[in-house]
């Protein structure tokens, strides 16, 4: 009897699967192809995109070569080629082409072109600190000290990254202003920072002796002068 309740049951479930194939394979089907679509697509896109990455990493490095070899017109061409490519190569290709604007002695649209990026909130923040610094060197032969310090004095203050190099220019910026005093105060924030870079510490350190060559050094209050 066991055998027949086994058959019956086996016959039953079949029953079943046959009607829920035909109600639901087409769907069953479906669900599978573009299963197998879908993932034919991701590796496509992956593909493509790292053929995209591959191709503008080759043009950013060919117009680099460009512009150091002088041939900016070309570098230029190709730089304004990868404003529309993937990743990170719009940006580093807008901040190499106001290098090259700069290298050409096209020292005012370089400067345009630099401020941009550090204006452009779509910028990482890193980067735009990048350009303003670029900026900033610009500006200390082509503007005034407060349009310096619009640029750079922000990035001067305790834990900026950057600090260093910001409180270099903006030395630099007094200095060519007349401020001597300004410029002796932030040569003295990089001198007292043990994490500023030697190359920084060691330029400002020239700056410091052309000042004091200039001006001499600078005056101390009675108390300072009694002490020694």
């Amino acid at each position: 009897m066991s055998d027949i309740f086994r058959e019956v049951d086996e016959d039953i479930r079949k029953e079943k699967y046959s009607r829920l194939w035909d109600r639901f394979g087409v769907w069953i089907i479906a669900a599978a192809v573009l299963i197998i679509a879908g993932t034919a697509g991701y590796r496509g896109w992956i593909y493509w995109e790292s053929q995209k990455a591959q191709e503008a990493g080759d043009t950013f490095f060919e117009a680099s070569r460009l512009a150091d070899e002088g041939n900016y017109q070309d570098a230029q061409a190709l730089f304004n080629q990868l404003e529309q490519s993937i990743g990170g190569y719009p940006v580093l290709a807008r901040l190499r082409s106001a290098t090259s604007l700069d290298q050409e002695g096209r020292k005012e649209e370089a400067l345009a072109a630099f401020d941009a990026v550090a204006r452009d909130s779509s910028v990482a923040g890193a980067l735009q600190d990048v350009a303003a610094l670029r900026a900033g060197y610009l500006a200390i032969d082509l503007e005034d000290y407060s349009a310096v310090a619009d640029r750079v004095e922000g990035l001067t203050a305790a834990g900026e990254p950057f600090r260093a190099a910001a409180r270099e220019i903006m030395a630099v910026a007094a200095w060519k202003a007349g401020d001597i005093d300004a410029a002796r105060n932030w040569i003295e924030q990089i001198r007292d920072d043990a994490e500023a870079p030697a190359d920084v510490t060691r330029r400002v350190g020239i700056l410091n002796q052309v000042i004091r060559s200039q001006y001499g050094a600078p005056e101390t209050s009675g108390e300072e002068a009694s002490q020694e």
